[in-house]
């Protein structure tokens, strides 16, 4: 455990070692303070019903935030440490292959976390000064915190497995993005695809993110969703770990 803690703790402070963190952090707090400030003057020439958490998590700007950030994030993950060549290094000290892969992928997770403090504090400043100011609803926030997180989870994965794959952070960080779209894209079969009681509606409904962002935002956790978030999750972590441990014995 002491070695994973370490693994994560140099992961996480190589993203503050760097201006690339700071830039990114940046981005995403300036994205995050101009989607309120487009929700907020949209309710006020026209008040909605929706609560400003859902109405947030349907607009193109969270969707930006996270298919941007993810491969911004992960990128240097693995090729980082191929490109500097400290990866035979850490590859050859007494640590195995799972907990390098989970340390680098916590260590993103983290950072991931960090990314999103602004959100809380739009919030705040929302029900602060807004007319009928009342508690927020802490099932509301825990199950669209929870949605948040394994949304992330999903392309911080994916995001380690493309940096697992080469040596460019460039390359990886297009890879990332190009499946991460593909898999956002699939979402929009659900809205295409005329309703019908058959098995493929209900597939392209169980794989929409869109829909399971939408729930979250909404107060409800829907179990099928949290498990195909994880099953994705742990299936980009075991295939970044067959990588690792491939280029191990090469």
């Amino acid at each position: 455990m002491r070695v994973f803690l370490t693994l994560v703790r140099r992961e996480l402070g190589g993203y503050f070692a760097s201006l690339t963190g700071y830039l990114i952090i940046a981005l995403v707090a300036l994205m995050l303070g101009l989607s309120f400030t487009v929700m907020l003057e949209g309710m006020t020439r026209e008040p909605s019903m929706i609560p400003l958490t859902e109405l947030f998590f349907s607009t193109p700007y969270f969707w930006l935030i996270v298919l941007f950030a993810a491969p911004a994030i992960t990128m240097r993950s693995f090729a980082l440490e191929r490109f500097a060549g400290t990866y035979e290094t850490l590859m050859t000290t007494p640590v195995g292959d799972w907990q390098v892969v989970l340390a680098k992928f916590t260590g993103a997770f983290f950072f991931y976390l960090i990314l999103w403090l602004p959100l809380a504090a739009c919030l705040l400043v929302v029900q602060r000064y807004s007319r009928d100011a009342v508690p927020t609803d802490p099932g509301l926030l825990a199950a669209t915190l929870l949605g948040l997180l394994l949304l992330g989870a999903v392309f911080l994965s994916l995001g380690c497995f493309a940096s697992s794959l080469t040596r460019s952070q460039i390359v990886a960080a297009m890879l990332s993005f190009a499946v991460g779209i593909s898999l956002f894209l699939l979402s929009f079969l659900s809205f295409i695809i005329p309703p019908q009681a058959t098995w493929q509606t209900a597939l392209w409904d169980q794989i929409s993110m869109i829909n399971h962002m939408q729930e979250f935002a909404r107060g409800t956790v829907d179990t099928r969703y949290v498990a195909f978030d994880l099953s994705l999750t742990m299936l980009f972590l075991f295939l970044t770990w067959r990588v690792v441990e491939s280029r191990r014995w090469k």
